[in-house]
């Protein structure tokens, strides 16, 4: 008697049943894509603006929480490399460098006082009567009076001072919010998981409100003065850095040291304190040369509608050029010096920042 014959084939082509050719085998459930709610119509363009800031802000940590092995050496050493061959970075620096070196030594250097109004007799604004550059006065006088060098020359402290403190802030209270969001992520568990949806759903209604928009309520509800200009500044930058320091760690928490710090037994709080948190920290801190430019811009808008210092001793950009602009037809040039002044100094931070951001990501380098 022969040996029974089984019914089950013994080779993959001998399956019964028909394939569809070409198509590949998944090795689990398909993945069902995220699906967001349609926009309102009103509310559409405001919808796709705010999801393009959020897309960028994570591109922009997915890209620089990468690693190169291919020379052993650190990602910082490498990316300074780059930077010292960047012409981007080389003119960046420099702008800066004359900003801050100006900013420090300002008010010795000014020939004069920037409140003095010595030439107030020489300049009739009611009857389009001023005074240009001339040999005692390099830019020539304002509306009352005053040197606008002088003036120049010490607000380029007060505009810095705005920029950096409004940094620092959105910089401290977001990489706060956004590592306490990050960690209760990475932690796992329920708990860190609703901590982190609703940290990151409060980080989304401040990014879906215009910065500028946002900027403006806080001043106008803190009143006028250099200090509110400051916090509003500062509040604006915080969902940004939250959201990109978050996204940095979760891209960190994959990776294959933190993997093998967690089959070693390392405790997580410890391997996101001492692992994680400092190795996203190269998107902030690309991120935080930014924000300074767009801190410049900014408050120099708030001081232009009114909400900056009201303190004629501590002159600002901003408040420089709201004066100068009624009197644009009769003098341009005192609207157009402070606004380049600000066009040039935030080009300095934007040029190191990009130039920076293309030093830590390989994909971008030549």
């Amino acid at each position: 008697m022969g040996s029974p014959v089984s019914n089950t084939p013994n080779h993959p082509d001998d399956r019964e049943g028909p394939e569809t050719p070409g198509t590949p085998e998944l090795s689990g459930p398909p993945a069902v894509p995220h699906q967001a709610e349609a926009p309102s119509p009103v509310g559409g363009d405001r919808a796709r603006r705010a999801s393009r800031k959020v897309d960028r802000i994570d591109r922009l940590a997915e890209l620089t929480a990468r690693r190169e092995t291919t020379t052993g050496a650190g990602l910082w050493v490498e990316a300074f490399r780059r930077l010292r061959t960047s012409k981007m970075a080389i003119i960046g620096a420099c702008i800066i460098a004359v900003f801050v070196v100006l900013a420090i030594i300002g008010p010795w250097i000014a020939p004069y006082s920037p409140t003095a109004q010595s030439w107030r007799g020489e300049v009739f604004p009611n009857r389009g009567l001023f005074v240009g550059p001339r040999g005692e006065n390099w830019l020539g006088l304002d509306h009352l009076g005053r040197d606008v060098f002088s003036r120049l020359l010490v607000g380029a402290r007060q505009t810095l001072l705005v920029g950096v403190v409004a940094t620092l802030i959105g910089f401290t209270v977001g990489a706060l919010i956004g590592g306490v969001s990050g960690a209760a992520l990475v932690l796992g568990g329920r708990v860190g998981q609703r901590i982190d949806a609703v940290i990151m759903r409060f980080i989304d209604m401040m990014l879906a409100l215009p910065s500028l928009l946002l900027a403006v309520s806080i001043a106008a509800v803190m009143g006028q003065s250099l200090t509110t200009v400051m916090i509003a500044v500062g509040v604006v930058q915080i969902p940004i850095f939250a959201r990109l320091l978050r996204g940095a760690m979760l891209a960190q928490g994959g990776s294959d040291y933190v993997l093998a710090a967690r089959a070693l037994g390392v405790r997580r709080r410890r391997i996101v304190m001492a692992h994680v948190v400092p190795n996203s920290l190269s998107p902030v801190i690309v991120q935080a040369t930014l924000a300074l430019a767009t801190a410049i811009i900014e408050a120099a808008a708030l001081s232009f509608l009114g909400l900056g210092n009201p303190d004629a001793a501590q002159p600002e950009w901003g408040v420089m050029l709201a004066q100068a602009q009624r009197f644009f037809d009769q003098a341009p040039m005192l609207a157009v010096y402070p606004a380049v002044g600000i066009i040039i100094t935030a080009l300095g931070f934007t040029l190191l920042g990009e130039a920076m951001r293309e030093a830590l990501d390989p994909k971008l380098r030549s």
